[in-house]
């Protein structure tokens, strides 16, 4: 795959460019991510980030992504969108990182949290965000709290992710859709909504 095969304007691509560099500075001191270098990180990790903005509407609302790490996907999908943004990363290091990157990249809508799940104080999401964070078992709650109404959670998931819709079948309802990973062939993204547990009606 060329470095060149992103859909954003180049002052956008120039910016992403700009936080992988950023990004591999850091690395050379915290762990962030496991790949060390600039055409691997952007394959694995910008690519597969920014495949999820054609799925998020043009519509008012913040994102809320949580476990945000190095920033995959929520920072990608704040630059490319403009969109009000919250990221939930409990590791300082990596909380400090993302200070930085909101910082570097001018970035004001995008707020960071640095703290557990459980603890933070966040807005009612239209988007909900997590990669390769946890299974649908913990991630269905946090989407059930956190989700406005009519909002909808966007997680991308492996191998795994018919087995996770399964073992979640008989405690939770919602809509579930499917879509193709553009950058794994074993991926899927799941679009989820109207999530609650089952036995309720909201």
């Amino acid at each position: 795959m060329k470095q060149r095969e992103v859909d954003v304007p180049r002052e956008t691509e120039d910016r992403l460019r700009e936080f992988v560099a950023l990004l591999l500075r850091w690395n050379a001191s915290i762990n962030l991510t496991a790949e060390r270098d600039q055409a691997t990180i952007w394959r694995r990790h910008v690519l597969d980030s920014l495949q999820l903005a054609p799925l998020v509407p043009d519509t008012d609302g913040p994102l809320v992504d949580l476990g945000s790490g190095a920033g995959f996907p929520g920072l990608m999908l704040a630059l490319v969108t403009g969109r009000e943004t919250h990221l939930v990363e409990s590791d300082r290091r990596k909380s400090a990182f993302l200070i930085e990157a909101a910082r570097v990249l001018a970035l004001p809508r995008v707020k960071i949290h640095p703290t557990r799940i459980e603890a933070a104080t966040l807005p009612r999401a239209a988007i909900l965000t997590a990669r390769a964070l946890a299974p649908l078992t913990a991630l269905l709650p946090h989407a059930h709290r956190t989700l406005a109404p009519g909002g909808f959670a966007l997680f991308p998931k492996g191998r795994t992710a018919e087995q996770e819709l399964t073992d979640v079948a008989g405690a939770w309802i919602m809509q579930v859709e499917r879509f193709p990973s553009r950058t794994d062939p074993i991926a899927t993204i799941l679009r989820l909504s109207e999530i609650h547990p089952a036995g309720s009606h909201a």
